[in-house]
């Protein structure tokens, strides 16, 4: 048996998709499948970009919808210059 400290704690999160989120997420894996033989899972997919978020610093600091959080990841990948208005 591992001891406390070591042992992961993980939590189950659901969450609802869109067909057009839910079809990216099966060509990231099927893309994956195809180039390495590895089919990457949602779970992994998920935890990967959460991972590059959190790797960012991004924060949700000043985000008051899920919008506003996109746009905030992509001026973190480097000034990316998103539209005014809409969100």
């Amino acid at each position: 048996m591992q001891s406390r400290d070591k042992r992961i704690l993980t939590h189950r999160v659901i969450t609802m998709l869109g067909r057009r989120e839910v079809d990216f997420l099966d060509k990231v894996g099927k893309d994956a499948l195809f180039t390495t033989g590895h089919k990457l899972s949602y779970n992994d997919i998920l935890r990967a970009l959460i991972g590059f978020a959190m790797d960012t610093g991004i924060s949700g600091e000043g985000v008051n919808s899920g919008e506003s959080f996109k746009k905030s990841l992509l001026v973190q990948l480097g000034g990316v210059k998103t539209k005014k208005g809409g969100g």
